[in-house]
């Protein structure tokens, strides 16, 4: 099977076992079923933007030209650091956008993927976010009403808590994890300001992620079409939007959208 065109995001649905699916040009192709084969891949030397279609010689905050890296409210500094929205304040790059992505319920949360962390993510994007980040447990802090609030506890929490994920950690088998969630939930909620703790989430539910894994690697070495034209390898697993091989190599799909390439399944 051959599959050519731009690369986008790994698509992820929660099951028992997460499925995956890669958006490849018009074709989206399901991975869990490619565990055990042997996957060759071509960089093709073309990278489109991922919102104007335009060929850039350099990706932009994963998979964007310069113009709308500059531009667009999805590249804004606030994406990284939610504390800086002033969206709120009537102040964006695009408020139609903002109304919908920023100005709507965003949870903070504990997630264990590489460690424990905490995060923001907006409401519509649970477990999405916790699967992109590799999390194998998560539960839910607080629910803010925008984006702003949500950073604001974030930063408050980041004396205590990590707030990046280890990503060569999360592709290792930690084996049994034994942070418990709920007490450091409860750890959590007790070191902010009073003002704060009325958003707490009276949810308690933690979320067990599974990947489709069948090998994790013991070394791990990163791959990057900007400096590799050809790679073959059969693959053993998916977490995160890392696709794992049998001889320890890696690939981030998400910093390669928008890159043109061939993918041949044998």
């Amino acid at each position: 099977m051959l599959y050519k065109g731009n690369l986008l995001k790994m698509r992820t649905q929660l099951k028992d076992v997460i499925t995956y699916e890669l958006p490849i040009g018009d074709a989206f192709v399901d991975m869990n079923g490619l565990i055990g084969k042997k996957l060759t891949w071509t960089y093709l030397h073309q990278i489109n933007c991922v919102h104007c279609g335009k060929q850039t010689k350099t990706s932009f905050s994963q998979g964007y030209c310069y113009t709308c890296f500059k531009s667009l409210p999805e590249t804004d500094t606030s994406i990284m650091n939610p504390e800086l929205d002033e969206s709120y304040l009537g102040i964006s790059r695009d408020m139609e956008w903002s109304k919908e992505h920023a100005l709507k319920p965003h949870y903070v949360y504990l997630a264990y993927s590489s460690n424990l962390k905490v995060g923001v993510t907006r409401e519509s994007q649970i477990p999405t976010r916790w699967i992109d980040q590799g999390a194998v447990r998560a539960i839910k802090l607080a629910k803010t009403p925008n984006r702003h609030i949500a950073g604001v506890i974030e930063v408050a929490l980041k004396e205590h808590f990590a707030d990046k994920t280890n990503w060569r950690a999360m592709l290792k088998d930690e084996g049994e994890i034994s942070v418990d969630l709920k007490m450091e939930k409860q750890k959590a909620a007790g070191l902010l300001h009073p003002e704060l703790q009325q958003y707490l989430s009276p949810e308690d539910d933690i979320w067990e992620l599974n990947y489709p894994v069948a090998q994790y690697p013991e070394k791990i070495t990163s791959l990057s079409f900007d400096k590799l034209d050809l790679y073959e390898g059969e693959l053993k697993g998916i977490k995160g939007q890392y696709l794992m091989f049998e001889d320890g190599k890696v690939i981030n799909i998400r910093k390669h959208n928008g890159y043109f390439v061939e993918l041949k399944v044998e």
